[in-house]
């Protein structure tokens, strides 16, 4: 697993809307709300596949658990 999203200063930089300043510690911030919610994805796709009695994580199921998860991060 990775220890860091791969080039997520950047991507955040690329999607703001307006040219503001972003601070370090805003950044970390982002950066770990990021992990976990990778995290989580990975542990819930995880268990997706252990339902369906498959031993590898395949695309279906992360497509499958994405929507759920997606909707709870929204609030």
């Amino acid at each position: 697993m990775l220890n860091k999203a791969p080039k997520l200063k950047q991507t955040v930089k690329t999607k703001m809307r307006s040219n503001i300043n972003v601070r370090p510690a805003s950044e970390a911030m982002i950066e770990l709300l990021t992990l976990l919610f990778l995290s989580s994805l990975a542990e819930e796709a995880k268990a997706k596949a252990f339902e369906e009695k498959s031993a590898t994580i395949r695309a279906q199921h992360v497509k499958a658990v994405s929507k759920k998860l997606l909707k709870k991060a929204r609030g």
